[in-house]
């Protein structure tokens, strides 16, 4: 009796492990198949967000194309491959170690305690994470074979050891009747093998559910193609985004002292909801929703990984910051715009407390504080900011008051100063209207050729009224050192090559007459 019970406890367990191991190959096998239809997909992001052990291979990975092509061939293919091998129950236990590795890397390159966006995010738990619990159940089907009972693994043994000793009757040999007695999967004949056989079935349902997602997507995009007028204002408009994959290189750098900085800086406005958008009055509450913590952060991670290493906003950001630099190990540089309530001095306090690594006295209040005879102010923000150790900076919309400040005797260490061109539709001169912000472009061209001090060049685009490849070029050959850009994530590795065409071309040289001072 107790034999009995016995085997079919062993029998209901391998039936249970059997499941377990092909709901994981199911899980792998689609992971991988998402990943080679998806002509975008790449694992240069989860690469470059790595912040633990290797952190300096797998960035070295994402940012060498060539190597990171293979990589991610042989991610997604080890995925399939794996997925299949599980599921069918073929080369079981291989498929079962090449997963254990595979998810090993998953786990060192982004452990849940480092690059988790907080405790309470679906799938991570402080230490634990879905590749380690996976991890866990590849290691006991490791352990536990369940290929012979279930999976196409017993069938070839069997047919193996049919032609090897071929039974001259049907009658089983004395040696197969005392397998049965100790194998509760040893079942004979057609019984056993139509047992071994059930992972097909497994592998049609996930086959027909993929077609079926796939026709169902198949038609939908036919449907919203034949029925949508090609020519008319009606038209479904198609974008198509870079990748990392499509980097040109990384953003080189320069100095602020001794802050070292990339050319292209990540402006802060979009982030933080602050979208000069002329007379649509939701695009600041759409862009704010849309910048969510985990998207602040996914943006971030693709802009270190095209080299940008500075976010220029406000100090009403620095939880984000922070969360970031904390749960993401992010390397960013802070430079921080003090601007909190038109008072400098608190904005300034907030910023160092914020972990700033430069700061700057912001535009708006700059330029209200030198007609109000404030100009000596400014040069005081300055000095409060280097003695916490950090470059200080002033910012300005307007030439005056840049010119103000250099009458006054004040040099910061760098300027933070509006270019851009007038040559756009909305940039008519109404005074103080959402839609021009550096009136003299010439003028602040040739004033700026005579500073020492490095110029950060911000609104460059006129908030999106100047196409960057027009933008970039022309505020370098202006004079700037730096340039600030608000990105959205889908706008990062364009900016950043196009950023590098503008520093290669070679009419930058002849037209730039201000020379490099970072």
């Amino acid at each position: 009796m107790r034999a009995t019970t016995g085997t079919k406890l062993n029998q209901i367990s391998l039936w249970v492990l059997s499941i377990l191991r092909m709901a994981i190959g199911w899980h792998f096998l689609y992971e991988g198949i998402v990943k080679l239809v998806d002509p975008g997909w790449t694992s240069a992001s989860y690469l470059v967000g790595s912040r633990w052990l290797f952190s300096g291979a797998f960035h070295w990975i994402a940012t060498h194309s060539g190597i990171l092509e293979v990589v991610d061939f042989l991610n997604v293919w080890g995925l399939i491959l794996i997925g299949l091998g599980l599921m069918l129950g073929l080369l079981a236990r291989y498929a079962a170690m090449a997963g254990i590795f595979l998810l090993t890397l998953y786990y060192v390159a982004g452990p849940p305690f480092i690059s988790s966006t907080g405790a309470y995010l679906e799938g991570h738990y402080i230490w634990i994470d879905k590749n380690l619990i996976e991890l866990i159940a590849l290691v006991v089907l490791l352990v536990i074979p369940t290929s012979h009972f279930i999976g196409l693994d017993g069938l070839l043994k069997a047919i193996r050891l049919r032609a090897r000793k071929p039974v001259p009757d049907d009658r089983p040999a004395p040696e197969a009747v005392r397998s049965s007695e100790s194998d509760p999967g040893a079942v004979p004949g057609r019984r056993k093998a139509l047992r071994q056989l059930v992972t097909l079935p497994v592998l049609g349902a996930f086959t027909y559910a993929a077609i079926r997602k796939n026709r169902w997507e198949s038609y939908e995009e036919k449907f919203l193609t034949d029925n949508t007028d090609a020519t008319s204002g009606a038209t479904l408009m198609n974008f198509s985004f870079s990748s990392l994959k499509d980097l040109k290189g990384t953003v080189p750098r320069g100095k602020i002292g001794d802050l070292e900085i990339s050319r292209l800086i990540a402006g802060g406005n979009l982030i933080g909801g602050w979208a000069h958008s002329r007379d649509l009055i939701y695009v600041s509450k759409l862009v704010k929703a849309y910048h969510h913590d985990q998207k602040v952060f996914e943006t971030l991670k693709i802009a270190e990984a095209c080299g940008v290493n500075a976010l220029l906003t406000n100090p009403q950001l620095n939880r984000v910051i922070n969360r970031y630099w904390r749960t993401q190990g992010g390397n960013i540089k802070f430079i921080s715009d003090c601007g909190y309530q038109q008072d400098p001095y608190k904005g300034i306090e907030l910023s160092i407390q914020g972990g700033a690594h430069a700061c700057y006295v912001q535009g708006e209040i700059s330029d209200r504080f030198v007609p109000a005879g404030r100009v000596d102010e400014l040069g005081e923000c300055v000095e409060i900011m280097r003695r916490h150790g950090i470059p200080g900076g002033i910012g300005a919309h307007k030439l005056e008051t840049i010119q103000a400040c250099v009458e006054a005797g004040i040099r910061p260490d760098f300027w933070v100063k509006t270019i851009h061109h007038v040559d756009y539709w909305s940039a008519r001169p109404e005074e103080e209207m959402d839609n021009i912000w550096c009136r003299n472009p010439q003028e602040t061209i040739a004033y700026m050729e005579k500073l020492e001090e490095p110029w950060i060049g911000f609104k460059i685009l006129a908030a999106g009224a100047i196409h960057p490849e027009v933008g970039f070029p022309y505020a370098f050959k202006a004079g700037v050192d730096f340039i600030c850009v608000g990105m959205y994530d889908f706008q990062v590795v364009e900016d950043a090559n196009m950023t590098l065409a503008a520093l290669q071309d070679p009419s930058l040289q002849m037209d730039r007459r201000r020379p490099w001072r970072a």
